[in-house]
Formats: structure tokens, sequence, C-alpha cells
């Protein structure tokens, strides 16, 4: 018997990403921990050194907004810590409450549960029809992904085209359409590594011209920031189409817990809701962040939410022309609080990380498997906690080591576009 030896896709990319964390955990840039005792949203402490944040996805700064902190110890004094069942036998009046503020917040019906990747779960496989197929933007959440996996077994063809190619998925819509009763496409809002937008008013326009094609987008990074009422980057470029459904968060600028599933009409929300396994196997919400989801719809629902909306671009405008001012590789220029500075190789992200630790700044790593092998970059959130000195002083450093980190590794912020096939920006024209 021959045994073969060689290990499979599969092994070989699970081993790339386990050296990947484990070269990243030694250089001490992943799996660390705040020490402090009592957070302010601007700093963390790792390591007896006190850090600028700009690791953080709670974009609208509302996780230190003493209302939310409030309805959250009165729901624990209301109802305790866990309420221990299902949704699909028992549920609290507090979820009764939210649904009914974020079906204003977004003019729809709307479902909530645990958190996103559990709503992608319960939503797809139920939407998703057996003589459907689907249609992925190649740089969908993972979460989504995941979740389409679950269609394998009943054989549901799935295909995946590059990212934000609107022609090459009308050219996809045009081919499947005779075979398969509907045909969806899986895009999120905003793209969570890069910060840039889905062209909805584009996918809109297919929904428009195709009558099978439906659109089911995770908006978890647009939530808040943008949109009526803060209900997210998508709903701010174009309305809730009838041939949509919408996912997104209630954990990140959000500031509480859950998951969001808005739809375009009540009878597909009441099958979801009856027939979603989460619905019926998975823990609920528990009270004290849905005491947290209340008091954020209240403020979402309110004015308040458009001036913390406009203090918010305010910092992205700053990054914006900062990054054009010190010429940073800014891989994307958009109005998004998610940026991202683009270096090629890893070895110049972890140094990159390491040298900012080293100048009181913390930011988040971006290598594979988040992104492609020689596309690593520095993913920088901008909060509306942070100060403008915050934002101006980590640009400013950034600007200072990512000469010297390139020169060691021998790359050019010119190689840098090119390694993500975009055109170099800072070309002087002769005069």
């Amino acid at each position: 018997m021959v045994i073969n030896d060689a290990k499979s896709r599969h092994e070989q990319i699970l081993e790339v990403v386990n050296q990947t964390a484990e070269t990243t955990r030694e250089l001490g840039i992943i799996h660390l921990m705040d020490e402090n005792d009592i957070s302010d949203g601007r700093h963390i402490r790792v390591k007896g050194r006190e850090l600028v944040n700009f690791g953080t996805c709670g974009y609208m700064g509302l996780e230190m907004d003493e209302r939310l902190k409030s309805a959250v110890i009165d729901a624990v004094n209301r109802y305790g810590t866990a309420f221990a069942s299902t949704r699909a036998y028992v549920t609290i009046k507090l979820y009764e409450e939210i649904e009914d503020l974020l079906s204003k917040l977004f003019g729809k019906p709307v479902v909530v549960l645990a958190n996103v990747t559990l709503s992608h779960i319960s939503n797809i496989p139920i939407l998703v029809g057996d003589d459907d197929c689907v249609i992925l933007d190649t740089q969908v959440h993972d979460s989504v992904q995941t979740a389409v996996q679950l269609l394998k077994s009943r054989n549901v063809h799935v295909d995946i085209i590059r990212h934000n190619r609107i022609d090459i998925l009308e050219d996809k819509i045009n081919k499947l359409k005779q075979k398969y009763k509907k045909i969806w496409y899986m895009p999120d809002g905003v793209y969570s590594m890069f910060g840039d937008g889905a062209p909805m008013k584009e996918i809109t326009r297919l929904m428009d011209t195709y009558d099978q094609f439906h659109v089911y987008v995770d908006d978890t990074h647009g939530m808040s920031w943008a949109g009526k009422n803060g209900s997210g980057y998508v709903l701010s470029e174009v309305p809730f189409h009838d041939q949509m459904i919408l996912v997104t968060s209630l954990n990140k600028a959000y500031a509480a817990a859950g998951g969001v599933t808005v739809f375009p009409n009540t009878k597909t929300r009441d099958m979801v809701r009856n027939c979603g396994r989460p619905f019926i196997f998975s823990g609920p919400i528990q009270p004290p962040m849905l005491g947290a989801c209340i008091a954020s719809a209240k403020i979402h629902l309110s004015p308040e939410i458009y001036q913390m909306q406009a203090q918010l671009q305010e910092r992205v405008k700053y990054v914006n022309n900062r990054c054009d001012e010190l010429e940073l590789p800014l891989i994307f220029k958009n109005n998004t609080p998610v940026f991202f500075i683009g270096v090629s190789k890893p070895a110049v992200a972890y140094s990159m990380v390491k040298r900012l630790i080293n100048k009181g700044y913390f930011f988040n790593l971006s290598v594979f498997p988040s992104v492609a092998i020689n596309n690593a970059g520095l993913r920088i959130p901008v909060s509306r906690n942070h100060t403008i000195d915050d934002i101006e002083g980590l640009l400013s450093n950034i600007a200072t080591e990512l000469p010297m980190a390139l020169h060691a590794a021998g790359i050019s912020k010119e190689d840098v576009f090119k390694a993500f096939r975009l055109p170099y920006p800072f070309e002087k024209v002769p005069k």
C-alpha cells in the first residue's frame, strides 16, 4: 500500500494561517489584552504601555455613552443577567420593544438574532431555494461565505466574481437567468478590510432590470454612521428595494449586541422567523445588551444621530486629506471610517505595527487570510472618540516610519500600488 504524504490544499491553508498567527503572536502584535481596569473609549494598555486605540470598530463612540450603560444596568435589575430560552419558545418583552424600534428605524419588517453570523446561518438556507443560484463578491465577509457553505449539501450553484465588477455581474446574470429561478448576489455594503463600498446604484439598476435578480447585502460596517436614522451605508445610497435583504450589526458602531435582518415584507420575515434554525436552537441576546440595543435605537431615532455622523465625517475627511498630503499609500479614498494603508509584504506590516506601538499607537494588522498574501496593510478604523490630534499623531508617525520599513524590505511605494493593481497616484507632473 502506498501512503500519500502530500498535504491537501485545506491542510496547507491551515498551516499558513496557523504559522501567521504564531509569528504575529510571538512578535506581540495579536492575542493582546487591554490591561486597563477602566476604559475611556480611546486608549488601551498593553504590557504596561498606554496606546491610542485605532483597532476598534465602534465608529460612533457610543459604547461609552451613559444612556447605554444605564440601560444595561436597568435591564439587569429587571430581568437578570440571562434569559435561558430560545426565541422559538418565549422571549422577554425587551425583544418586542427593540424590534418595533428597529422597524421604525429601517422602515421595514425586521428580526433580531444574537449576532450577524447567526443571522446569515438563519437566513441564507431559507431564502435560497434549490432552483436558485448564488453569486458572491470575492471580498464578501467570511460569515456570509460560511453560511453559503450550508447550501452545498443541496447542490445549489455558487459562483464567485471579481470585486465590485458590475460588468461581470451583469454578464453572469444573463448567462444564468435561463437556468435558475432566482439569482442571488451577495456583497458587503462596506467591505471590512479596505473600507470601500458596494456600487449600490448600479446594483439597484440590475434589480430594476432583472426580476430574477435578488441582493442579499451585509452592511455590518455601514451601520449608524450613515443613512437616515443611522440605517447604514446601503440605505444612504439607495432606497430599500423589494428584491433586497439587508443584514447589519448592532455590535460595532451601534454599540450594543446582535444582528438585525431587514425584509421587504412580513411574509418573508415570518418564514425566516419560523424556520430559521438559530431561532429554534440558539440562545437570544441577553437582557443587559437588549437594554443597550433599545437605548441606542432611541438615539438613532433622534436628531442627535446626525450630529454624531457629522462629527465622525470631520475625522474621515481629515484622514483622507492628510493621507494625500503625506503621500501615504491609501488603497481606497472614500467617505467611510475604515482606511487601509497598503504595504504589500506581510513583513512590512509586522514591522509597522511594532514601530507604531513603540510610538504609542495601536491598529489592526491585515495579512493573509484577511487579504491576499501580497496585499498586506494597516487597517485603520476611525472613531468619533478619536481626537484630531490622535489622528494626526498616528498618520504623521506612519509617514515617518513607513519609508524605513519599506526600504528595509526592498519595496517602494510605487511597488505597493502595483501589488494592489492600482495606478501610482503621486507622479509629479513636469512644469
